[in-house]
């Protein structure tokens, strides 16, 4: 005696309804939270828009697939707390576009790799990572250290991204060329304007240790090094328990 799942095998467009049924209901399920995402996204201090230099970065490090090995996202599991840190909350990836939460940890996560080591020790793991982890898989990236940054198109960056949500304005928009060299100018007195632009939390030095010389390791080592340092989690933590 034939099944139910039988008899719709052998029925070619009840099967092809059947399996459209199916695969809305599983776009719906994926698309209908983001409809309340304002209310599942907390509001906390200190979280803005990266620089015109970290998104640079951020950008360079897509491209060189460093997402394929290293998540950004802590998990509240203990294991996952006690070995890096703070559990990733939802407003960190806000104006991540994509987000690199991950799943594939064949290097360590992220998340909270900001501060944690000096700017010259991110630029010679990156040329090199087996100097600091014997039998690292992890390709060295010594040609960003020689890659100029190219400037040019950062100002298009940034208004793809005010597209789809990010809040830049104008003038950071306009400005996005020169406040990444300002950024890297660590003989400039430009501190204050970065941060009247970005906020209190923006880094301004040289990242890759030449100075009058602007790299994409400059861009990328300024990304990670504000990779989970822009919330006081100390603070956010005492004000959750309050509520």
């Amino acid at each position: 005696m034939s099944t139910p799942h039988q008899k719709l095998e052998r029925n070619g467009i009840g099967f092809a309804l059947m399996i459209l049924f199916v695969a809305s209901l599983g776009g719906l399920f994926e698309i209908a939270p983001l409809f309340t995402i304002e209310n599942t996204v907390e509001e906390v201090d200190g979280m803005r828009p990266y620089t015109p230099l970290e998104q640079a970065g951020r950008d360079i490090y897509v491209r060189e697939g460093c997402y394929a090995c290293h998540s950004q996202m802590i998990r509240t599991l203990r294991s996952d707390v006690d070995r890096y840190g703070h559990y990733s909350l939802a407003a960190e990836s806000m104006y991540d576009h994509p987000h690199q939460w991950g799943s594939k940890r064949t290097g360590p996560d992220l998340a909270r790799v900001g501060a944690k080591y000096s700017d010259t020790w991110h630029v010679e793991h990156l040329k090199n990572p087996r100097d600091f982890v014997q039998g690292s898989v992890m390709p060295g990236y010594r040609f960003l250290l020689e890659t100029p940054l190219n400037t040019k198109k950062l100002s298009g960056s940034l208004t793809a991204l005010r597209r789809v949500g990010v809040p830049y304005t104008d003038a950071q928009i306009e400005n996005a060329a020169r406040d990444a060299l300002w950024q890297a100018d660590a003989l400039g007195d430009y501190t204050d304007d970065l941060r009247t632009s970005y906020g209190e939390n923006v880094q301004v030095r040289d990242f890759d240790g030449q100075p009058g010389k602007l790299t994409e390791m400059d861009a990328i080592v300024a990304y990670l090094q504000m990779l989970g340092t822009l919330v006081d989690f100390d603070s956010f933590d005492a004000e959750a328990n309050n509520r």
